[in-house]
């Protein structure tokens, strides 16, 4: 099966080891991959900040880069949910609407692609770690995604997995937000982390980087016992 490979901003730029884990996987499930150097933003941050004309016109683009037929796939429920959700009702009748309506049934993160598309779920992975999940607000809420990563880390050797109790409350990451209440952003930063530790987890694993790069930066400046890690990172260990 081909499948178009969709590298969100922050992976590209701050973590290219999730971009590279991410082809890993789907090579491994048994895809061919196409990327189109040219894909740049999908226009989430500037939809988010109240701009929704320039949003508008990264997202036009980004239905250029993306057209064809195959499944579109990405390791960001951030971003994925921001097209599923937003697209067809911002190009409502205009030129793009088709499209837009067309591009969001392409469009999925890589967890839910692999457990309900490809019915794939074991890579042979192995991570020796006490870890607990954090239900990132885009792939929970606007995406819809509980199950699926929970799926593919029940089938990694080594890996104590732990619910712990406020594992879909937001990390205080959100965008802008993070920048505009940036005390009550490191508040819920400190209730997702204790609420980690409380199940005594040293790891904590999501579908998005920008949650884990918020809840990243609030564990290295209190020196707490715990780490991160995406899920495709987890999923390429020990092979």
């Amino acid at each position: 099966m081909k499948v178009q490979l969709f590298i969100p901003c922050f992976v590209d730029q701050l973590y290219p080891d999730v971009g590279m884990n991410t082809v890993k996987l789907l090579e491994k499930a048994g895809c061919e991959i196409i990327y189109n150097p040219k894909q740049t933003c999908c226009g989430q941050p500037a939809y988010n900040a109240g701009f929704i004309d320039e949003a508008r016109s990264v997202s036009e683009k980004f239905i250029e880069d993306f057209s064809g037929s195959e499944y579109i796939v990405s390791p960001s429920g951030s971003c994925t949910g921001y097209v599923r959700g937003c697209f067809e009702e911002m190009f409502d009748n205009s030129s793009y609407h088709n499209d837009a309506r067309e591009i969001t049934k392409r469009s999925f993160e890589i967890s839910e692609f692999l457990v309900d598309i490809l019915k794939f779920d074991d890579f042979g992975a192995t991570y020796d770690a006490i870890a607990t999940y954090h239900d990132a607000c885009g792939a929970l809420r606007e995406c819809g995604i509980k199950k699926g990563p929970r799926q593919l880390l029940s089938n990694v050797k080594g890996l104590d997995l732990r619910e712990m109790k406020e594992c879909e409350t937001c990390c205080g990451f959100g965008g802008t937000f993070a920048v505009k209440y940036e005390p009550i952003s490191i508040g819920m930063a400190q209730t997702k982390v204790s609420s980690a530790l409380e199940t005594g987890a040293n790891c904590i694993i999501s579908t998005d980087v920008s949650c884990l790069m918020h809840i990243d930066g609030y564990i290295r400046h209190e020196k707490l016992p715990i780490r991160t890690a995406h899920l495709v990172d987890v999923l390429c260990s020990g092979w």
